[in-house]
């Protein structure tokens, strides 16, 4: 399991690089289809710090959107929530965010 954010920074760059040389592109060509300057493009690579629009910009530049939804799944419904009248949370509760639980 990965212990800190830098670390995981480092994992999901050297996923971006790999995806980048699996399809035969330079950094040059896939910034310049990202609209990201090459900089940025290596940034994200390296591991050092990248926003998340870079990151998308760089996945659509790849043509890999697909995976997003793994990151934040949508929670199933349960069939004994629905028997039982429970509702789609809307939002976190007071208690959970007090707790330091909520995000």
């Amino acid at each position: 399991m990965f212990k800190s954010i830098p670390e995981l920074q480092g994992v999901l760059g050297e996923q971006m690089r790999r995806l980048r040389l699996s399809k035969n592109l330079s950094q040059r060509i896939t910034a310049e289809r990202a609209g990201i300057s090459e900089k940025a493009l290596k940034n994200l690579e390296a591991g050092h710090g990248s926003s998340v629009e870079s990151l998308l910009r760089v996945l659509r530049a790849l043509d890999s959107l697909h995976g997003l939804e793994l990151l934040a799944p949508r929670p199933t419904v349960n069939p004994l929530a629905l028997l039982r009248g429970v509702k789609e949370r809307k939002r976190a509760s007071a208690t959970a965010d007090a707790q330091g639980q909520g995000s």
